[in-house]
């Protein structure tokens, strides 16, 4: 049976990436409208030829790779379970019962890893595509070196997580879910605190802005919005890819305004201050706390369902899953599972309220450095140094962009400086 089950879900992976590589490689969707050719939204006035070409190849394969890459993980969980994997990891770490943070750590440790090394060929060609298209200009060391770090910081926060939520299930194996959510909130905030300090300065190399008249203006934009902020950093991000990004964050004391250096090195001055403009209105409009609204209640209704699901999955497939009970931690790659399918089902709905925060910023920030050309040559200078596509297919954008497109965003822009214009007159 678990054979069979095996065999079922390798042809239905089989036949999803087949169509998925059709609508992506072959379809006609995205583009630029007949009417906007020739405007500043339209790539061929802002690119060159070769970046055009990369562009839309890269696009198209890592926006492939990205549909089948989720897919694939729920496979390899799927494979832990029913070849009995999961069981033989417990097994291999059973400790004495008043030891169960250790038997937890272990088991995660085994299973981390495995998943680790079966992964890595993906996440190896990812780095090695964005290597030669342009975008990493990272070493094969230092991309080492980030990936080891990632696997011992998920490590450690995955351990405290898996612990709490097993002794949870232990207690309550049916209300398990609301405990964890609420516990969830403050674990979700801690982290977002101690982040800016702890542990983003493991992965690049924090100091202040060195272009002193640029952070006086940068701390000015700051003081009109009220943001308690004395100092800009810059990080070092061009010894890692040539994308352009800059960002607010963390909360309360250990909040930041973060450069990176290939933002500095590639944009004008008045584009470096639309960006930390529309940084700031995230800021002013207080989107931190959407944000940890929408988090709780994904986070209500994602281990709710998870916990509805766990159960159905083990009373009707316990022996193809090798689960014996939900609160047995080899039952926990089923949980990994089931809630990465529901982060993947959930994403368009995600990123639509993303976009529209992201939409409200750059709105603020045309508002507040009222520079809307800058505005502008910024989106387009952001699609170039990314290779972004101006117009992706629609389900793309629906499953991958947390920000418009470029071009809704120049859209956008140029109708407010219409709308500006008929105000005048």
């Amino acid at each position: 049976m678990a054979k069979k089950c095996g065999i079922s879900t390798l042809l239905l992976f089989g036949v999803y990436a087949l169509v998925m590589y059709v609508y992506i490689f072959h379809s006609n969707s995205g583009g630029i409208p007949v009417p906007l050719k020739g405007t500043v939204v339209d790539p061929h006035v802002f690119m060159s030829e070769r970046e055009l070409y990369l562009s839309e190849e890269y696009s198209k394969i890592k926006n492939f790779l990205y549909f089948v890459a989720t897919p694939f993980e729920w496979i390899v969980y799927l494979f832990i379970l029913i070849t009995g994997l999961s069981q033989v990891f417990e097994k291999w770490t059973t400790v004495k019962k008043q030891w169960v943070f250790l038997q937890n750590a272990l088991y995660l440790f085994l299973l981390s890893l495995f998943i680790f090394i079966v992964l890595f060929p993906l996440d190896y060609y990812r780095y090695s595509l964005s290597k030669n298209y342009g975008i990493s200009t990272q070493t094969f060391n230092s991309w080492m070196r980030d990936n080891v770090i990632d696997f011992w910081v998920d490590f450690g926060t995955t351990v405290v997580i898996v612990t709490v939520l097993y002794w949870l299930i232990n207690r309550n194996p049916k209300k398990w879910w609301l405990t964890a959510s609420l516990l969830m909130i403050p674990f979700s905030i801690f982290i977002m605190f101690i982040q800016p300090v702890l542990i983003d300065p493991l992965y690049n190399d924090f100091y202040p802005l060195a272009n002193k008249e640029l952070e006086t203006k940068i701390l000015t934009l700051a003081e009109q919005t009220n943001i308690p902020a004395e100092h800009v950093y810059e990080v070092n991000m061009g010894e890692k890819t040539n994308a352009l990004n800059a960002y607010v964050t963390g909360i309360g004391s250990n909040s930041r305004i973060v450069l990176w250096d290939t933002t500095l090195n590639r944009l004008s001055e008045s584009e470096i201050l639309f960006v930390m403009a529309h940084e700031m209105g995230h800021y002013v409009e207080k989107h931190i706390y959407f944000g940890i609204t929408k988090s709780i209640i994904t986070t209500l209704l994602g281990l709710w369902l998870t916990a509805k699901l766990m159960l159905w999955f083990i009373a009707r497939f316990k022996h193809i899953l090798k689960i014996k009970q939900i609160n047995a931690i080899h039952s926990l790659p089923l949980f990994f599972l089931i809630t990465s399918f529901l982060l993947f089902a959930s994403s368009p709905l995600s990123n639509y309220i993303s976009r529209y925060l992201e939409v409200r910023a750059d709105e603020y920030a045309i508002e507040l450095v009222e520079d809307p050309s800058a505005a502008v040559s910024t989106f387009q200078e952001l699609t170039k140094a990314g290779l972004n596509e101006v117009n992706p297919p629609l389900l793309v954008k629906w499953f991958r962009y947390s920000h418009p497109t470029t071009l809704e965003r120049i859209i956008n822009v140029t109708n407010e400086i219409e709308s500006k214009e008929l105000e005048g007159r």
